[in-house]
């Protein structure tokens, strides 16, 4: 019979190995944001428990390790405060996710020197367990999911080891473990796909700034070129048609309107008037998932129809802005019309805005502007005409342009000569705005990667761009790309491609064609789990029931079909189990006493079930002699085949023929 141990016992060896290998595994997940010295913390405690808690030596079999004396409980107080405070200092807080991680990881490393009965490893499970979610609402790229996996069988395996009895290997506690992960698949499956999810984002976490790349709400020089030495990506686009053509590829993003002569900030326009674009001409259909952010603009194709969401609004410099930051890849479906009607008048705040020049900066470029001008009288004619200075000044793209100072238009333009795409549009901006033109700077990206795959565009941030916009009497906000003029190339081909030994570790890569396609192909894998499965959200469930014949209405057909899945799922479990709580098939030798123990109890002496046969017979003997002097050798033979050496199946017949012989002489 089996015994299931108390709480309060020694746990099994190999329970505790396979939870100090889940805990490590789940604080390593959360390595990224947590303080440096959590984990090193952690190891010295893990080593200090192996070490101390080791198996008897195999010279000296007979030894058993003695346990340590775990440390005072005065010690384990102030090394709890030392943690704590420690963390209060690397964080200043003990709230949130990078804190309360941080926080548990410490706090579990204290208590494995006090760890001992099962008690006790229950909690450094339960504590894996957490800090396994707190990773997995941190990260949830697909890469780390085996991981993820691999943390919960080790926990579940270690849960199979605390739960008492006999002291099974690790390998007997993983096939366990393992079969009931199995088991338990089915149904988290269901509930992942038909549970009733609340609008919203209900595991929200507070916005930061670590570990997002890519655009942000200002432009310096430098900025971008930082940004194009990254492979991360900034968005995927799936469109309903064919995709435009390379050169119209421009991904509009933040919109920097304010200057003070180095760097471009965005402006709130949230009070400015402006009247909503008249959406006209051919259109994109596409859907788009961009990831996280740092500027919560929804980038997308210019003049972009803003969704019917509550979330999403146009401004009026025409971006779509996210009530918030974005922590997770998020999709939209959005409407495109490139030649959309936007000449509506400028407003004076607007007009003011962005003709704005800090004072006494970059007076060469002022005074270019002002001979630009005063050589094209119309705005259209001008801006054509700066276009063709850029185009026939000498001007040349690189990513690693000489350091500019205080008047940095002027030294481009009249010294160095050189610079990318950001250099560019803040220079003709400045023209633009020195002449009497609005004009305003916006960031994005430029091109994409068709994967044939997955059936989609693919941008990465390496495709960072900045052009710059011009308001004209007559066409309203107008596209001009001064890096067109400098390098035309550009708008056709990536970054990596026009800076000489300047090629990305993707860019070399894909020169073997099939490791190009292997990485469409994890690409592509990688859009379908974060556009299926981690953002599979309330309206996705929706259009998933609605593919089911389930219409608005008819929720009570929906939590039926979940229930007969609930029910299905249940006898599964019951027909997969019908083989492990089957009773033990009593052997041969026991099979043959037992018709002994029959014919005893129907004689009105039963054996009781404490009473092993040898005790039986000497209890037997004062009341029936002759009973017992029969049943004497018959007992004494069935205690050496059953706790002798393992007899033959010979021996086991033959007591068995002897067992069917026995019977009770009535007096």
């Amino acid at each position: 019979m089996k015994v299931r141990a108390r709480s309060d016992s020694t746990p099994a060896r190999s329970a505790t190995r396979l939870a100090l290998m889940s805990l490590l595994l789940a604080a390593s997940l959360n390595a990224q944001h947590c303080a440096w010295w959590c984990l090193p913390v952690l190891a010295i405690a893990c080593a200090w428990h192996l070490v101390t808690n080791r198996a008897p030596s195999p010279a000296n079999p007979v030894r058993v390790a003695r346990a340590p004396r775990a440390p005072s409980t005065r010690a384990r107080a102030g090394l709890a405060m030392l943690l704590t405070l420690a963390v209060l200092v690397s964080f200043r807080t003990l709230n949130g996710l990078d804190a309360g991680a941080t926080l548990l990881t410490a706090m579990i490393a204290a208590k494995l020197f006090e760890a001992r009965s099962a008690r006790d490893w229950y909690v450094v499970i339960g504590a894996a367990l957490f800090l396994l979610l707190a990773a997995c609402l941190d990260r949830q790229q697909l890469w780390r999911l085996p991981l993820y996996a691999l943390t919960l069988w080790l926990s579940g395996a270690a849960l199979r080891g605390l739960a008492g009895g006999t002291s099974p290997s690790p390998s007997q506690l993983l096939r366990g473990a393992a079969g009931q992960l199995w088991r338990a698949a089915p149904l988290a499956l269901l509930l992942f796909v038909f549970f009733p999810r609340l609008p919203g984002a209900f595991w929200a976490l507070p916005a930061t700034d670590e570990a997002i790349t890519g655009l942000g709400d200002e432009m310096s020089p430098g900025d971008l070129s930082r940004l194009v030495e990254s492979d991360a990506t900034a968005l995927r686009a799936r469109f309903d048609g064919p995709p435009p053509p390379v050169e119209q590829r421009y991904w509009r993003g933040p919109v920097l309107h304010d200057f003070d002569g180095r760097t471009w900030r965005r402006r709130p326009l949230e009070n400015a008037p402006f009247a909503a674009p008249q959406y006209a001409g051919p259109a994109y259909h596409y859907s788009v998932t961009v990831e996280p952010n740092r500027h919560g603009t929804v980038l997308a194709l210019e003049m972009a129809q803003p969704p019917d969401l509550p979330m999403v609004r146009l401004t009026p410099d025409y971006q779509l802005l996210a009530a918030r930051r974005p922590q997770q890849a998020q999709g939209y479906s959005l409407t495109s019309f490139p030649q959309a009607n936007r000449d509506a008048p400028l407003s004076a705040t607007l007009r003011r805005i962005d003709l704005a020049l800090p004072s006494h900066r970059n007076p060469r470029t002022v005074a270019l502007a002002q001979q630009l001008r005063a050589e094209a009288p119309e705005d259209a004619a001008l801006v054509t005409r700066a276009m063709q200075y850029l185009h026939d000044g000498g001007y040349r793209y690189t990513l690693t342009p000489q350091r500019l100072g205080r008047d940095g238009i002027d030294e481009l333009l009249f010294d160095t000569h050189e610079g990318f795409c950001a250099h560019y549009a803040s220079a003709f901006a400045v023209l633009m705005r020195a002449a009497g033109v609005p004009a305003r700077v916006v960031t994005g990206y430029l091109g994409g990667e068709w994967n044939r795959i997955g059936g989609y565009l693919l941008v990465r941030q390496s495709e960072a761009h900045a052009w710059t916009e011009v308001w004209l009497s007559g066409h309203g906000w107008v596209r001009a790309d001064p890096t067109a003029m400098v390098a035309p190339e550009r708008l056709t081909r990536g970054v990596e491609q026009l800076a000489p030994g300047r090629v990305s570790s993707s860019g070399r890569l894909l020169q073997f064609p099939w490791l190009a396609n292997t990485l469409q192909a994890w690409d592509a894998l990688n859009a379908w789990w974060q556009d299926d499965v981690v953002g599979f959200n309330f309206s996705r469930q929706l259009d998933l029931a609605h593919w089911l014949g389930f219409a608005d209405n008819e929720w009570q057909r929906l939590a039926a079909a979940l229930g007969v899945s609930l029910i299905a799922w249940m006898l599964w479990m019951a027909w997969s189990l019908r083989t492990t709580h089957r009773p033990a098939r009593v052997d041969a030798l026991a099979r043959a006493w037992g018709r002994i123990d029959t014919r005893l109890r129907r004689a009105g002496l039963p054996r009781a079930a404490h009473e092993g046969v040898l005790a039986y017979t000497q209890r037997l003997a004062p009341l029936h002699p002759a009973l017992a002097a029969a049943l004497a050798p018959l007992a004494r033979r069935y205690a050496r085949l059953r706790y002798g050496p393992p007899p033959t199946a010979r021996r086991v017949r033959a007591f068995a023929r002897r067992a069917r012989a026995f019977r009770i002489q009535r007096a």
